[in-house]
């Protein structure tokens, strides 16, 4: 498996080099995958996050994987298995800015050094909730470089169910419930 850290912004959106907003240039990491029953070549559309190679690693290694553990188990997806009931999006989160100057990811305005924020990323869209009460909304398919918030032009209701949504992805605190809590309105 080969993966990276978060990505990398290098003038897009008018910004410096950074790393701390939550554009797709930002939160989305390679994962690549070789081994036995690895299709080469294949490619999966399902939603993985980094917390899902902890227990990856341990079933590899034919150990067990807790019940605490919030990540899921990749294998199956790599070998090319049916992932019916797998998570639908994402939690995203930025606390910062971080100002320290021996910070080694000290970023400021210029870099996109956003004020805290949650967000859900699906498939298909983007949502952000930043705590100055800022809102973004990025309907990827049809708007797939991030350039038009339509935030402001969503229904109240739909907005209620993105702030539910967001908010119980925040605040779970166990396996069960943030596996529920994954399973985002689409």
């Amino acid at each position: 498996m080969f993966s990276s850290d978060n990505g990398f912004h290098m003038g897009e959106y008018r910004l410096t080099g950074g790393k701390q907003t939550a554009f797709d240039t930002d939160v989305r990491v390679p994962l690549v995958v070789a081994g036995p029953g690895v299709v080469p070549g294949s490619q999966r559309a399902e939603i993985v996050q980094n917390i899902d190679l902890a227990p990856t690693f341990q079933r590899i290694g034919a150990a067990d994987v807790g019940t605490h553990v919030d990540g899921r188990n990749l294998l199956p997806l790599a070998q090319g298995e049916p992932a019916p009931n797998w998570r639908t999006g994402a939690l995203i989160e930025h606390h910062g800015p971080n100002q320290t100057a021996d910070d080694p990811d000290a970023q400021d305005r210029r870099n996109g050094s956003p004020v805290t924020y949650e967000a859900l990323r699906t498939a298909t869209y983007t949502y952000v909730e930043y705590s100055n009460g800022e809102r973004e909304y990025y309907n990827r398919t049809v708007d797939p470089h991030q350039l038009n918030n339509i935030a402001a032009g969503l229904s109240a209701t739909r907005l209620a169910a993105l702030h539910d949504a967001l908010t119980a992805y925040v605040a779970c605190h166990s396996h069960s419930a943030c596996w529920a809590a994954g399973h985002v309105p689409a």
